[in-house]
C-alpha cells in the first residue's frame, strides 16, 4: 500500500500525513512542505458524476496552491517504484 513508502519520511526525507482535511475534502496522503497531494484512485472514479466531483475538487485545492497526483490502485500495486518516481520528480521540478 501506498503509506509504506510514504511513513516516517522514507520518501527522500519528505513528511506526509495520511487522511488530511484541506476545506471540505479529505486527501489520501499530503506533503505539506511541497503542498503535495497523492490521491489514489479505486473504481469509484469511473463515472460521469464522480468525475465532476473530482474536477471540483481539483480546481480548490489548485486554488490553495496545492498539486495533485493521481495513481489508480494498480499502478501503485504493480509499479511502486514508478509512483515513487513520479513523486520524486514534483520534488525536483519545485
Amino acid at each position: 500500500n501506498m503509506w509504506r513508502y510514504l511513513q516516517n519520511s522514507k520518501l527522500d526525507g519528505k513528511k506526509f500525513r495520511r487522511q488530511h482535511s484541506v476545506g471540505n475534502y479529505i486527501l489520501d496522503f499530503y506533503c505539506p512542505s511541497e503542498k503535495l497531494a497523492i490521491e489514489v484512485d479505486g473504481n469509484s472514479h469511473d463515472d460521469y458524476s464522480a468525475e465532476v466531483y473530482d474536477k471540483e475538487r481539483t480546481n480548490f485545492l489548485n486554488s490553495k496552491g496545492i498539486t495533485i497526483i493521481r495513481f489508480n490502485n494498480l499502478e501503485v500495486f504493480e509499479s511502486e517504484e514508478l509512483v515513487c518516481e513520479a513523486m520524486r520528480s514534483h520534488f525536483e521540478n519545485k
